[in-house]
């Protein structure tokens, strides 16, 4: 019944279009009345429009008005998935697709299942499944003009371009149809199909020439902009760009405090010392402006890279340079040195049982091995799949790549972190590799998923809901809020307390000088610890000795211990405590060398006694090695033996008296 309808209209001269469409209404499973309206809706657009192209380009409020009086849009449905008219997005986005998308599918059904079987490895819900297998690949490709297979990267940032600039496309539909060609991006990627992964709209970075067009003065500007450049060679881009944000700050300082000052040649050392007053508290600028001083750290960082320009310039031998050198080391401020903060042991201990308990498996691993490892948190996210090296006779060690210092080192992995690895490894699965940020090569990064960099968020989000389900509680009571480098200083920090050299804690930080390491050493460690309890024990040694109260004895028990560890050095009715490292004591046995020393015949068998002691206290320091002793006690004997000698030639005879002449 329908046949005739064709025919008749290729008598009657009708486009071609229009007869194609008669015949796929012929195969319709509709009604003869339903065939008829869509073929007489078809015949009245082109007899309005004989050059559908050209009635594509008309602006879109006109066409919603042309589809409402004719009807159309189920040929132009036709023509669409057919391929005979390419659509513009703000066409699409601004009329109902009806069955469109359907009929695209059901002659592209290889192009759904595809993408099917990539969101059932990346995990994606049902519905977010099908509206991106469904309607958000019929959109792109609709658009593009082309199927799956033809779609490159270049097609996706000319839809990302139509999206931004339909006028039909409202701040929800952006969101969703941005998300829909993220995903879809993705998924070609993981196809091979696109060469490039999709990206977060971001605002590009500015480039130097940008930047340095805050700089108001001319002259300033051409020469601040032939540093950087010169630099660049040399420097990370980020660390370029913070120098030229110094620079612009120093300038916008001259505009304001000294707008005579055109060209570096006029500066002088008042408008830098002028500088470093305001520098030291003027507020946040940018995207962080707050009406609050800088922090020092920043405050420093301007004046080192003031520095580091002033002093280039003169050294390179510029004509733009200052004529005198205007700033110094003591202009540079200097920064507290606050501890690393390492969590306590008993909150290290909760916490890590938290995080063995967090649902978010990224943040389970991340953590583990962040505290594990004690590497940073962008060496964690730029670790690879082949991170993991095993050696034979020193079991495994983990690859940390280039990081914050440029430099890539190994740390030995404890079995618990090797576990948590293997676990995490086995949950990633294949995926292919991305692209990487810096080297320029693709990648196979640990930490990925769902064909994506995982980000910091979540490590951050995981670690205090762990601090949560711990308890963990501030000083003044308040939920605390640990960060992820506070597992670098507690991972250090319980290796230095555990006897660790400066050397090798050194070498597991991947710290490029010993001054940063040696921040550790001012914890609690145990070379620290052990010469605290030594000088201690002296201390008390000293202050702790008992004074016997008269017609007491002394406690034996001390005595005894004075006779074992001490120096054995007698002095009157007692034991002398004095170290052995303070050598010999210039006081002890003053009186037996002392000049005014006089003593009598009677006294012999006491000198005696003390000649024999002293001769064994002076053996036994020889066999210690104990040479100041040896020399103090030979010096009392052989003072002793003077008075010895002296009191058995001046004995008197039997029956005789002598005795010492009186004073006066």
């Amino acid at each position: 019944m329908n046949a005739p309808a064709a025919i008749t209209l290729r008598r009657q001269g009708a486009p071609d279009l229009l007869i194609g469409y008669a015949d796929a209404v012929a195969a319709m499973p509709v009604n003869p009345d339903a065939r008829r309206i869509r073929r007489n809706a078809a015949a009245r657009l082109l007899e309005m429009y004989p050059h559908l192209r050209e009635w594509l380009s008309r602006p879109t409020p006109a066409r919603l008005a042309d589809l409402k009086r004719t009807r159309a849009w189920p040929f132009l449905s036709w023509c669409f998935a057919e391929g005979h008219l390419t659509p513009d997005l703000d066409l699409l986005l601004a009329k109902d697709p009806g069955d469109l998308y359907r009929q695209w599918r059901a002659r592209n059904p290889a192009d759904v299942q595809l993408i099917t079987e990539v969101a059932s490895r990346f995990s994606w819900s049902a519905n977010w499944t099908r509206d991106v297998s469904r309607g958000g690949l019929a959109l792109i490709c609709l658009t593009a003009g082309k199927t799956l297979r033809q779609l490159s990267d270049e097609d996706f940032a000319a839809f990302a371009r139509a999206l931004a600039e339909a006028p039909s496309a409202g701040h929800h539909s952006w969101v969703h149809n941005s998300a829909r060609a993220f995903s879809l991006h993705q998924a070609c990627y993981e196809l091979r199909i696109c060469q490039q992964p999709p990206r977060q709209a971001r605002p590009g970075q500015a480039s130097l020439d940008q930047r340095v067009q805050a700089i108001s003065q001319p002259e300033i500007r051409k020469a601040a902009l032939r540093y950087l450049t010169t630099v660049a060679a040399t420097l990370r881009f980020s660390t370029v760009g913070l120098r030229a944000d110094s620079l612009i700050v120093f300038t916008e300082y001259l505009a304001a405090a000294h707008p005579d000052v055109r060209s570096l040649t006029q500066l002088t050392r008042e408008h830098v010392e002028g500088f470093l007053a305001h520098n030291h508290k003027r507020p946040w600028r940018g995207r962080v402006a707050r009406d609050q001083p800088v922090a020092p750290s920043v405050s420093k960082r301007t004046v080192i890279d003031l520095r580091c320009f002033l002093d280039d310039l003169a050294l390179w031998g510029w004509a733009e340079r200052p004529p005198a050198r205007l700033l110094f080391p003591t202009d540079i401020p200097r920064l507290d040195r606050p501890l690393p903060r390492a969590l306590p042991p008993d909150a290290d201990r909760d916490l890590m049982a938290a995080i063995g308990n967090l649902a978010d498996p990224f943040a389970r691993f991340g953590l583990t091995l962040l505290r594990g490892t004690g590497i940073r948190l962008g060496e964690l996210l730029d670790l690879e799949l082949d991170c993991v090296w095993d050696t034979g006779s020193h079991g495994s060690w983990l690859k940390v790549p280039l990081g914050k210092l440029g430099t890539e080192r190994t740390v030995p992995l404890h079995e618990t972190t090797l576990a948590a690895l293997d676990e995490w490894i086995a949950r990633r699965g294949p995926q292919r590799a991305l692209p990487h940020p810096r080297l320029n090569r693709p990648a196979d990064f640990l930490f990925t998923e769902r064909g994506r960099r995982l980000s910091a968020f979540r490590l951050r989000h995981g670690l205090d809901d762990a601090a949560r389900a711990a308890g963990l509680r501030g000083r003044d009571g308040q939920a605390l809020h640990p960060t992820p480098h506070q597992l670098r200083h507690t991972y250090a920090t319980s290796l230095i307390n555990a006897g660790m050299s400066l050397q090798a804690l050194m070498a597991l930080l991947g710290h490029v000088s010993a001054e940063m390491t040696l921040r550790y050493a001012s914890l609690a460690s145990p070379a620290i610890r052990a010469a605290y309890e030594e000088a201690m024990s002296k201390a008390r040694a000293r202050i702790m000795l008992p004074i016997a109260p008269v017609g007491q004895p002394i406690i034996p028990g001390r005595v005894d211990w004075l006779r074992a560890e001490m120096l054995k050095t007698r002095v009157a009715h007692g034991y002398c405590s004095r170290q052995l490292a303070a050598e010999a004591c210039p006081y002890a046995n003053i009186c037996e060398q002392c000049d005014n020393y006089v003593t009598a015949p009677e006294f012999i068998p006491q000198l005696q006694a003390q000649l024999t002691d002293t001769t064994a206290l002076r053996d036994d320091a020889a066999e210690r090695g104990w040479h100041t002793e040896v020399a103090r006690h030979s010096r009392v004997i052989a003072s002793i033996q003077n008075h010895l000698q002296r009191l058995t030639s001046d004995a008197p005879k039997p029956g005789t008296s002598k005795l010492p002449p009186r004073a006066g």
